[in-house]
């Protein structure tokens, strides 16, 4: 029995999430459904909403000293 051939391909995928970064949004969740469509769930905070490592650290640092 031979295998059924992909309806997507990684590069697909790949240029959707960049994609959608791009546009200043963070992807939660990708689906895949078995006819190829490809839907990407967004988180509820946009990728500016999020702290940096570096306001993180400062945010743990400023919380030890007070």
């Amino acid at each position: 029995m031979t295998a059924k051939r992909a309806t997507f391909r990684q590069a697909d995928l790949t240029r959707a999430v960049k994609a959608v970064r791009a546009a200043g949004l963070d992807v939660a969740r990708v689906e895949i459904d078995t006819d190829g469509k490809i839907v990407l769930v967004q988180s509820k905070e946009t990728i500016s909403d999020q702290m940096s490592p570096l306001d993180q650290w400062k945010a743990k640092r400023d919380a030890r000293s007070a």
